[in-house]
Parts: C-alpha cells; sequence; structure tokens
C-alpha cells in the first residue's frame, strides 16, 4: 500500500470504501465487511486502516492451563502484537460471542498496544473505561462492560470470525464507528481511483439535492447523469 493510497483510505468512511470496492470491481455483491451493529470508543478521530494482526480471546470460564502457561500465551501475544507490517490493527475475536463478558480493551491494553505501534482494534468482544483509553487509538467493539471477567488468549495469527467478517493474518482493513470490511488485494491497484470517481459520481446528486429549487424533475436529470457516470 502506498502512501497516497493509505492517506486517501484514512480521509473517508467505511461505507465510502465498501462502495469504491464496488466501482474497482465494476459489479456489485461485494461481501468482505461486518454484519450487525458495532461500538466505536472514539468515533470523532475517523477510520482505522492497517493490516491485521489476529487472537482469539475467552473470559467467561479461568483458562484451564498451569499458570506459567497462561503467563507465556499471554506475553507471545504481546510480542506478535509488537511485530509485524505497519501500519496494523488488533483483531481479536473473543470466542465467547454472542455472550462475551470480558473487556479485554480499556485504558490499559489500548495503551499498550498504541506503544507497539498499532492504530486501533476490532473486535467482537468487550471495550471499558470509555473516556480513559489513549486518543489515537480507536476501539471498534460488539459490546461495553465493566470487567474483563477471566479473559486469557486463545490463539495467536490464526484466522478469526468478527461479526461474520473473516479475517487472516496480514488482511488491509478498513474500519469505523459503521463497522469494517477487508480490503480485497485485487483492487488495491485502482482503489483510490475507484473512490475519487466514486465522490465525484455522488456530487451529481448531492449538490442538486443541496441547492435551493430541487424538486423531482431536477431529481429525474440529476439520477440520469448519475447513472450515466456510474456505468
Amino acid at each position: 500500500m502506498n502512501n497516497e493510497l493509505l492517506k486517501k483510505l484514512r480521509q473517508v468512511d467505511t461505507p465510502t470504501v465498501c462502495n469504491a470496492i464496488e466501482v474497482a470491481q465494476g459489479q456489485r455483491g461485494f461481501n468482505q465487511f461486518t454484519k450487525g451493529t458495532m461500538l466505536c470508543s472514539a468515533p470523532e478521530e475517523g477510520a482505522i486502516v492497517g493490516y491485521a494482526r489476529t487472537a482469539q480471546i475467552a473470559a467467561i470460564e479461568p483458562a484451564r492451563e498451569a499458570a506459567d502457561v497462561i503467563k507465556q500465551h499471554r506475553m507471545n501475544y504481546y510480542r506478535y502484537m509488537s511485530e509485524g507490517t505497519r501500519p496494523a490493527i488488533a483483531v481479536v475475536e473473543d470466542m465467547d460471542y454472542p455472550h462475551a463478558i470480558g473487556a479485554y480493551w480499556g485504558e490499559i491494553n489500548t495503551s499498550v498496544h498504541k506503544g507497539f505501534g498499532l492504530n486501533g482494534a476490532l473486535t467482537n468482544g468487550v471495550m471499558r473505561d470509555l473516556g480513559d483509553m489513549p486518543e489515537g487509538f480507536p476501539v471498534v467493539a460488539g459490546s461495553i462492560g465493566p470487567s474483563h471477567g477471566f479473559v486469557h488468549v486463545r490463539s495467536i495469527g490464526q484466522p478469526v470470525n468478527v461479526f461474520g467478517m473473516t479475517v487472516y493474518e496480514g488482511d488491509l482493513i478498513h474500519a469505523d464507528r459503521h463497522g469494517a470490511l477487508v480490503i480485497p488485494p485485487t483492487v488495491m491497484r485502482v482503489l483510490e481511483a475507484a473512490i475519487d470517481k466514486l465522490l465525484a459520481t455522488e456530487k451529481l446528486v448531492l449538490e442538486p439535492a443541496n441547492a435551493a429549487g430541487f424538486n423531482f424533475e431536477k431529481f429525474e436529470a440529476a439520477w440520469q447523469a448519475f447513472e450515466k457516470a456510474r456505468t
């Protein structure tokens, strides 16, 4: 991913990228996005963009391994998150979903991950300490709760599922308050141009709709121009 594309992706929201991917693919049907309502710790901070560092956790029941094994899993997790290609996002599946109770993402854990150079986190699990998380590290999560429960690491670097979206280590993720998506490698070369084309064609409808004197006749003309520009 070049710097210009990265800059562009950070400037637009996730729905725009969803639509732009369909422009790049020349058809509807893109399906690599989260399904369901998610919560964002810092919606005003805009989009999170980065390559996925994946893991799985659980928290309802205590881990069954010996204490030293549990500690080693935890340290292996943090070492893993500290490594890898940047920009990066922690994508962590809570295995207890849809009954997740363990708030893995709070003030301390987000501060540690930000210190490692990650841009944010995506999870179907729980977050807490809203208002105390560091700036510049948004969390897009499945729910909010007060306790970490018996949270422990279950796997590192394996494929994960977050709200119906499968994520592999190294997938390029775009996420914001709407949810998240995986950017297909096949559209990378043309995605920046596709975003520009999408934004330009949307203006064909938005500008007349927001102008004085808008009516059905002006809508019809604008929509025809919009449809023609999309083909």
